[in-house]
């Protein structure tokens, strides 16, 4: 089928249609340059998703889950399949876009010169059809001149009254139309000649060939939008394979989530290691109410505590206290606002110390452990480089072209610093490891490890006899590895011990612990608080009641004075520096005694 001979008379129809095929070649271009567009903004928006769920800081610690671990890992798949829908559009724009636009030109220019070629043709056989015209146009007029001639010949030759001059005259007048006539005609045969040559020549020949020409270059588009819509397919077949992978990575993520995994980190990120606490024991009402001891004031268990309930609203000064970090020497100093109280429990929770003593034994075992590990690998860092060093040094020594030893001495002298630097501080950290490994706190009674001595020690009550009026017979025992805290109530006599160190002065930012408060500025140390940050809370449980062995006269700052035989609540344990928080029960004073100077019965099963 061809349309030179099938459309030899639809050349407008023809050159309508090839344009129209040309639009159509530029709306699939457009199409596939659109959907490259929408492969581009998909894969940006995938990647702007992983980027905004990537994990933060704060939340790395969750991430050792396997749920967390395989949601990280299929947001890198995720990452890589936005990829590859990059990559279809880039193949999309360099193999199918760039071709077609070319093809489109090309199909355009091909198209125009075929068209000029066809209009030329049509041109030419209109213009030889007009030359016929012309001269059929002559040869009809000058037959009918030739035939007026004859007529006049024919009435003159008959016509006896004219001469045989006028005779001759009309015979001459024919002969030149009749001259005439044959001159036309033979033209008019002439041109008829061309015309029907060139017209047969034009209809089976020219335009028919012009015809093949724009049959051809349709085809080559029809053809080449086939191509490109197959290789639109085969490109993005091509990225399936890595679609494929990514989407099985996605699956092996999935795969890897194990929830029994994940319930033993839960127990061994939060495992405290304290013990579960013994039972309550039986309170002997009418002990306490022929004894001494008064009935507690809403006691509250210390196990049942809230971390956040622990703090000094709810005193007399009811105001806002600054984290604490400067307890009779064994934490840095801070500042304590003026018209607040004193809270030591709400200063354990905040703070943060370099042994991790506020932390639970398994967990302060974890971080001590982690801390080890990390100034082991600075330490074996450290000895390369200083190894590096030596090396440098004995090359330069054997060969002083290349450089100076001593040069090297000071890098050596500061690597052998920073070497024993680590070695104290891995040393002292393995001490806090030691420590560590020791049995822990009862969880009834959790306390401050001191950074000295105080190793934790468990602390026993034995019961009060019921008409106890001196102590001597009472037995209150501390196992605690620090004998300078030990209880002096079995031996005591009418003299008082010594008292311990009093390092709760003004520098301790330790201040009074009721109203009457200071503001003092104090350098912040590594453990120190912002100066802003504050700790609410309740007024703080009594755990127990104490009786003054000896009288006791305040000579530091923090401390309160007592007089023999006085009962106080104790609201705050001794941490192992010797002495013990107590609150009057008439007017709520809080402040630090002796541990040797009282005896001391806990609502539970502590003692001091």
């Amino acid at each position: 089928m061809s349309w030179g001979t099938e459309l030899w008379d639809q050349y407008d129809n023809i050159s309508l249609h090839t344009q129209k095929g040309i639009d159509f070649l530029e709306k699939y271009g457009h199409f596939i340059r659109d959907r490259c567009t929408i492969e581009l903004e998909y894969a940006g928006k995938l990647r702007r998703l992983v980027k905004n769920y990537q994990p933060k800081k704060k939340d790395e610690e969750d991430y050792q889950y396997s749920p967390c671990r395989a949601f990280k890992h299929v947001m890198t798949e995720v990452n890589d399949l936005a990829g590859q829908h990059e990559v279809i559009a880039e193949n999309l724009q360099a193999n199918v876009i760039r071709e077609l636009n070319i093809l489109v030109k090309d199909i355009k220019e091909e198209r125009k010169k075929h068209l000029q070629d066809g209009a030329r043709m049509v041109q030419n056989l209109n213009t030889q059809i007009l030359s016929l015209d012309r001269a059929k146009k002559n040869y009809e007029k000058a037959f009918k001149e030739a035939e007026r001639a004859l007529e006049n010949f024919q009435r003159a030759d008959a016509d006896y009254n004219l001469s045989r001059a006028e005779v001759e005259k009309q015979r001459m007048n024919m002969a030149i139309k009749s001259q005439q006539c044959e001159e036309t005609k033979n033209e008019y045969a002439n041109q008829l000649q061309k015309t029907n040559e060139l017209q047969n020549q034009h209809y089976h020949i020219l335009m028919p060939d012009v015809f093949r020409q724009l049959q051809e270059l349709d085809e080559k588009r029809i053809k080449n939008i086939k191509s490109f819509m197959i290789q639109s397919v085969d490109i993005e077949k091509n990225v399936f394979p890595i679609i494929i992978k990514c989407l099985d990575g996605i699956v092996n993520a999935a795969e890897q989530i194990n929830e029994k995994e994940d319930t033993q980190l839960v127990i061994e990120r939060y495992k405290s290691g304290f013990q579960p606490p013994e039972d309550i024991p039986f309170e002997d009402l009418s002990a306490i109410k022929s004894g001494e001891m008064p009935p507690p004031i809403n006691p509250v268990p210390i196990t049942t505590l809230r971390p956040e309930a622990m703090t000094v609203k709810g005193t007399m000064s009811s105001g806002k206290l600054k984290k604490r970090v400067g307890l009779f020497g064994i934490f840095s100093s801070t500042k304590i606002s003026r018209g607040t109280s004193f809270n030591p429990v709400c200063f354990k929770l905040c703070m943060k110390t370099e042994d991790y003593s506020d932390l639970p034994p398994n967990q302060r075992k974890k971080k001590l452990q982690q801390r080890v590990e990390e100034i082991t690998a600075k330490i074996q860092q450290e000895t390369a480089a200083r190894d590096g060093l030596m090396k440098m040094k004995g090359v330069y020594e054997q060969n002083p072209a290349l450089g100076d030893p001593m040069s090297i001495e000071g890098q050596l002298n500061e690597s052998g610093h920073k070497l024993d630097k680590l070695r104290q501080e891995l040393q002292k950290y393995q001490m806090y490891l030691e420590e560590a490994n020791k049995p822990a706190v009862s969880p009834s009674a959790p306390s401050r490890r001191s950074k000295s001595h105080y190793n934790g020690a468990h602390l026993q009550q034995n019961h009060r006899n019921s008409g106890g009026s001196g102590g001597e017979e009472d037995s209150l025992s501390r196992s605690a590895s620090d004998s300078s805290v030990s209880n002096p109530t079995l031996n005591h006599k009418h003299s008082a011990p010594g008292t311990p160190l009093p390092s709760h002065g003004p520098e301790s930012g330790l201040g009074t612990s009721h109203t009457s408060l200071p503001d003092s500025d104090n350098e912040h140390g590594d453990n120190d608080p912002a100066p802003g940050d504050y700790c609410d809370g309740d007024l703080l449980p009594a755990l127990g009641v104490c009786r003054a062995l000896y009288p006791f006269e305040a000579t530091s700052e923090g401390s309160i004075p007592m007089h023999d035989g006085e009962e106080l609540f104790i609201i705050e344990l001794d941490q192992g520096d010797g002495w013990t928080r107590v609150r009057r029960q008439k007017d709520g004073e809080e402040g630090f005694v002796p541990t040797s100077y009282i005896e001391c019965n806990l609502y539970k099963y502590n003692s001091c």
